[in-house]
């Protein structure tokens, strides 16, 4: 499960104190951050040790107390930084060292440690940028559309061999994930042209509406509408393939995507997870996911 730590103030370290001892009980998230000083010297920024597929492992420099020591071991926890303040938590340990085997592989992610006890916290790390370590695939990218709000989402994909054992590419899944602006979940997907193909190329749409909220239903001989007309609805165009196989090394040669409304209406991309700008470049693009026979092989849209 996902795990995420919005860092918020409070006026007084009891506060934290009673945050850290019920939330972590709970959960391990959601931490909050005193505002007065920290009783912890920060961390050493992590450093990778050992990268590879499916395995990252790190140390860093550890935590002290300021002043007078603690009574309680001090937690390291290793985090992904993911925007001011917001972080998903990757694991805690009280030693200086750890092992994270939850990562996707070739996938970049921002790397971060903090430190805490009972009694307070330290300051975040600074930040280690690092590239997983390529499993058996990865996706390369490259974006048609200059307008991210015009009317069609254009871009070209290739899947690459990284591995060192044939790719069956019928084993293969990938998934651009995207928003429904507006709760239009309506999409017409094209594939124009392919290396491979465009008949070798599967194409599939899946969205999630938000569940219903709680409680008994409304009694009203009119159902309720949920969600509420205009919610924005994640999703994703997912690619599979009728077959084929890629020597290690060896790519699929681009494949030219293009998606519409039916009404040609336009689309927004900015807030769609694996968009990226365009830049007329091939480029790695770690926020389109591929699994091979349902294990990630590449990408993590929480990274």
């Amino acid at each position: 499960m996902l795990t995420y730590t919005m860092r918020t103030m409070s006026a007084r370290r009891v506060t934290l104190v009673a945050v850290l001892g019920i939330v972590l009980g709970l959960s391990g998230t959601a931490v909050a951050h005193a505002a007065d000083d920290p009783v912890l010297t920060t961390p050493g920024a992590p450093v990778v040790v050992a990268n590879e597929p499916h395995r990252l492992t790190l140390t860093w420099s550890p935590s002290t107390w300021i002043g007078e020591p603690g009574a309680t071991p001090i937690q390291h926890e290793v985090r992904a930084w993911l925007g001011p303040n917001v972080y998903r938590s990757l694991g805690t340990t009280t030693g200086t060292d750890l092992t994270l085997t939850d990562l996707a592989p070739g996938t970049e992610y921002r790397l971060t440690v903090w430190a805490y006890t009972n009694a307070g916290y330290s300051l975040d790390s600074p930040v280690t940028p690092v590239r997983t370590a390529y499993g058996k695939a990865r996706i390369s990218y490259r974006n048609l559309s200059w307008s991210p709000t015009d009317n069609q989402i254009q871009h070209v994909l290739q899947v690459v061999n990284t591995g060192t054992a044939p790719l069956d590419l019928a084993d293969v899944r990938i998934r651009y994930h995207l928003t429904f602006e507006g709760g239009n979940t309506s999409l017409v997907t094209n594939c124009d042209w392919a290396a491979i193909g465009c008949a070798n190329v599967q194409r599939h749409i899946q969205f999630f509406p938000p569940p219903l909220p709680p409680g008994p239903p409304t009694p009203t001989p009119t159902p309720t509408v949920f969600p509420p007309p205009g919610t924005p609805i994640p999703g994703w165009i997912e690619l599979t393939f009728t077959g084929g196989e890629l020597a290690p090394g060896e790519s699929t040669g681009p494949i030219y995507l293009r998606h519409h409304r039916p009404n040609w209406t336009a689309i927004d991309e900015r807030d769609d997870l694996s968009w990226q700008q365009a830049t007329g470049e091939w480029a790695d693009n770690s926020r389109i996911t591929l699994d091979v026979n349902d294990i990630r092989e590449y990408g993590d849209t929480n990274a």
